[in-house]
């Protein structure tokens, strides 16, 4: 390796460039940086400054650490397992819920006496309607509290 220096030619010497040995004209296109290459000799990619559309803002920032879920200062990944809900109407063989059987009915009413959305009970779309029908008719006859108890 050190019986391979050239001599630097004066003119090179003067005009200051990244690869030291050449000057920026006479180094082929692929060590030049991609701003003093014409676009054609660019990869399809690679684009200057100049060439960058309005929308882009550079370069992209590093992903941050602890994955997905995890905030800054939480190291891991996330904190447990979520266990992915399903309908208990459909896991039991339910076909009809009765809106007489309020202890059923009960577990699906939060303590304000809001009806609680499926996306916190896992209760399929077709069952969640059967159901928030039999939660009404319950309330209509007093089975069940239209609103819960005053704070």
């Amino acid at each position: 390796m050190a019986d391979e220096t050239r001599p630097t030619p004066p003119a090179a010497a003067e005009g200051s460039s990244s690869s030291g040995d050449r000057p920026a004209s006479d180094r082929p296109a692929s060590d030049r940086p991609a701003s003093d290459r014409p676009a054609s000799d660019r990869p399809s990619g690679e684009r200057s400054s100049g060439d960058r559309p309005s929308g882009d803002r550079g370069e992209r920032r590093p992903p941050r650490p602890g994955g997905p879920g995890g905030g800054p200062g939480r190291e891991g990944g996330r904190k447990y397992f979520r266990r992915k809900k399903v309908c208990k109407f459909c896991v039991e063989k339910i076909e009809a819920i009765n809106y007489k059987d309020v202890r059923l009915l009960a577990q699906f009413v939060a303590e304000s006496g809001k009806i609680v959305p499926r996306r916190l009970t896992g209760v399929c779309t077709p069952h969640q309607r059967r159901l928030s029908t039999a939660i009404k008719q319950a309330r209509n006859i007093a089975l069940l509290p239209f609103a819960g108890r005053p704070m």
